[in-house]
């Protein structure tokens, strides 16, 4: 499994345990909210980015 594929199954398996929407995920945790739609479809998020949303999801996580 690749780093991407790896970011992109947190990402999923965080909104499913928040039933939250990816266009809510996008805005709160990227700034895009577009961002998961392109996540499902090949999008690679630059590293800095991915660090940024895996750093909010823990966040939230310890909250």
């Amino acid at each position: 499994m690749t780093d991407l594929e790896r970011f992109q199954q947190i990402v999923e398996q965080f909104i499913a345990d928040r039933a939250m929407s990816p266009t809510e995920f996008g805005k709160q945790f990227a700034g895009d909210p577009l961002f998961v739609f392109q996540l499902r479809k090949g999008r690679e998020p630059r590293t800095a980015t991915r660090q940024r949303v895996l750093a909010a999801i823990q966040g939230e996580r310890a909250a």
